[in-house]
């Protein structure tokens, strides 16, 4: 294949992947702000855009990476390091699906328990998903992370 592809491809896997891992870092960095300074009602409402927003720039972006780095690592010759990749790219996928259906949950939730202050129950249910929630994400942040780490160990090797 030519330099000029690969070069192409690297540039694009790396611009793909700042994307996904910048707005990720982003986003935890606006729910730390927002928890210090937005109402309850004003603060699901946010996440429910921004995560929607988000979809839209950060699902494109994983996309790209994940194409572009399989692209150069069948450039390259499948060995060990390249099958951790697609195992980490796959579990990536598989878990953000499953973050995407909890996040939906989690703003119908939210959106119940609103209304419904005086329910002891729906709040404990909240507050249970919620940390469900903050385990995934973390998940997804360890894998992507994993994922930039292997695939800089097989560019340089």
């Amino acid at each position: 294949m030519s330099q000029p592809l690969i070069v192409t491809l690297s540039i694009l896997l790396v611009l793909s992947s700042s994307l996904w891992i910048g707005g990720y870092v982003a986003i935890a960095v606006v729910a730390m702000a927002a928890r210090t300074s937005l109402e309850p009602k004003s603060r699901v409402a946010l996440f429910r855009a921004l995560g929607r927003s988000f979809l839209w720039v950060g699902g494109p972006a994983l996309v790209v990476a994940i194409i572009s780095g399989f692209v150069l690592l069948d450039l390259r010759g499948w060995h060990g390091p390249a099958h951790v990749a697609t195992a980490l790219a796959a579990a990536l996928v598989a878990l953000l699906v499953v973050a995407v259906a909890q996040a939906r949950h989690m703003t119908r939730l939210r959106h119940m328990a609103l209304e419904a202050v005086d329910d002891v129950g729906l709040q404990q249910r909240v507050r249970t998903d919620g940390r469900t929630a903050g385990v995934l994400r973390g998940l997804l942040g360890l894998l992507s992370l994993a994922l930039v780490v292997v695939g800089c160990l097989l560019a340089t090797s």
